[in-house]
């Protein structure tokens, strides 16, 4: 199954991106956070994670650490509206996947979900 855990704690952008996934043949899953996202039980399988940078609560930079600490390991695309050369680095450090800012190329997006699927480090 080609899943994509959406977090993101804008309502509009968690249904464009969903509309947009779900399009390209992608079955998808919409947390308004991290905490959410991590309480949910993830369930097996393989996927990718779309996470905003910057939320309320935990911001998605915090997220590759978090799944680890519940044993799962999967590819993370960081996502932000305010793109800065901090920020930039700090999503390099936990090994991003891939990072866009919005608003986001659709067929990048795309492309990036794609090749960390086949390339990420999901289970």
């Amino acid at each position: 199954m080609r899943r994509v855990y959406i977090i993101e704690d804008d309502e509009s952008v968690n249904r464009a991106l969903a509309r947009l996934l779900r399009s390209a043949g992608f079955d998808t899953r919409i947390f308004a956070s991290v905490e959410a996202f991590t309480a949910s039980g993830i369930g097996s399988g393989s996927g990718c994670v779309l996470a905003d940078i910057q939320m309320s609560g935990c911001g998605g930079l915090e997220l590759p650490e978090r799944l680890q600490r519940i044993g799962r390991q999967l590819p993370v695309i960081f996502l932000t509206a305010e793109d800065t050369d901090t920020a930039r680095t700090a999503a390099r450090r936990p090994g991003a996947a891939g990072y866009f800012r919005k608003p986001v190329d659709d067929q990048a997006l795309i492309d990036a979900i794609e090749w960390a699927m086949v390339n990420g480090r999901s289970d």
